[in-house]
Parts: C-alpha cells; structure tokens; sequence
C-alpha cells in the first residue's frame, strides 16, 4: 500500500496489531515509535500519522491531515456481474484509474448465482476499493451498486454523458477512434456471454454508441482497464 486508508472513527481509537494494516507499519514499513506514515481519511484529505506507541495488542497513532485530493475522474462504468474474482480485479483496478461510479448490473446473458456472492453479501467489495485507492494513493472510493438492472441504471445516468458501450461483434469503430468525449463519460460493458439482442436495443435507444478495442478477445478485467484507459486519454487526465 502507498496510502494507508483510515474511517474517520478509527482515528480516534488504536489499530489492533491483528489489523493487516498494523502488521504492514511494522513488518513491511518498519516503523518504530515516532516514525510517520503517508494516510489518509477514506473519502477525505491525505496527511501523515505517526507511531506513537507499540502496545501488546494495538498500536496508538496520531495524524496530521493536509490537503483533500482532487474529484475522480468523470468515468462511470456498467459492468454486466462477472465472476466473483473477475469482478475483484476490476473493484481494485477500476478504483486505482479513479473511475467515478461503478454499476455491477443483472443482464440476460449472465450468471444469476454471481450476484449471490460473499463479495456482495459480506460488504467485501468495499475492502477492495480501498485496496485500489491506497494503491494510487488517493482517498476518494467510486460509488458503487450492485446487482440492479441494466434498465434501471441506465435510466439514471447524466443526460450529458458521452455513451459507449463495448461490443466485440456489433461495434462498427474502435475506441480509439472516437473523435471527442464530453465532460462525463459512460463505459457499459457486457457479462462473459455478451450483450443479449433486447440490452443492444436498450443501450441503442439511450444513445449508446457501441465500440470495440480492436480483433482479440480480452478478458473483462483487461478490457475495463483498456477501455478506461483510453476514455482517461480523451478526458485528458492521462
């Protein structure tokens, strides 16, 4: 981690030495009493802590906090549900490029038990933005749902969104090739099996235009970092 992220109750309080974050300070940072870190306030500023005291069974810290990074990147993306280590790899990777919003959404084509998952049910999705975030060294974590239709998401996006939606077999340009972006930009992309012929209408009639990332068949965690970034180029935070 190169950021280690903090709830703004745990700062007033000591970490427990069995906290993965505890032993990261002490056997990979190294540090000893009176030495800093680089933390930060999940969703708040970054600043540094510092090792007060090692106690047999926590650790007392203290913090300085500084400056709030800047907003996420205007990215949303819409992921029909993926298998469940699939979609860890993209709550990680998507939170590290900063993407804004992510929508895990129920499709036609998908697997129904993907989103029975412990990912989901436990709340461990959370710890993987987190993961994500410390890994760019940011604060800020992409709003995040899961399991509601394409229909229903699609509904609620900004009117003004530039919208793309990934297709290997229905795509008539590749990404690369779209001329400009507006200041919001929406990515849909399609469970294993594909987009169903009644999600292109849907995606069609909500002004999507469908893309593709060129000839070779990616995996849907390979293709979410592509094609984010990509859109990041055309934004200009590249």
């Amino acid at each position: 981690m190169n950021l280690i992220l903090f709830e703004p109750t745990e700062t007033f309080v000591p970490l427990p030495r069995r906290d993965p974050r505890a032993a990261h300070l002490l056997e990979v940072l190294r540090r000893r009493v009176g030495g800093t870190f680089d933390a930060g306030l999940v969703n708040g500023p970054r600043g540094k802590g510092t090792l007060v005291a090692i106690g047999a069974d926590a650790l007392t810290l203290t913090f300085a906090w500084g400056a709030t990074p800047p907003p996420l990147d205007p990215i949303t993306l819409i992921l029909g549900l993926p298998r469940p280590q699939t979609a860890r790899k993209i709550l990680q990777d998507a939170a590290a490029l900063g993407v804004a919003a992510l929508h895990f959404v129920t499709t036609e084509k998908g697997e129904p038990n993907y989103a029975a998952s412990t990912l989901w049910r436990s709340g461990e999705w959370r710890r993987h933005l987190v993961a994500g975030a410390e890994q760019a060294f940011d604060t800020r974590l992409p709003e995040l749902t899961h399991g509601r239709a394409l229909a229903d998401i699609v509904a609620s996006l900004e009117k003004d969104s530039t919208r793309l939606a990934l297709d290997n077999y229905e795509s008539p340009a590749p990404l690369s090739r779209i001329s400009s972006i507006a200041q919001h930009a929406t990515l849909a992309l399609g469970p294993e099996r594909g987009w169903s012929a009644a999600e292109r209408e849907l995606l069609r009639k909500n002004n999507f235009s469908f893309v593709h990332l060129g000839p070779r068949v990616l995996r849907t965690e390979t293709a979410c970092v592509a094609a984010v970034a990509l859109v990041k180029a055309k934004l200009g935070s590249l």
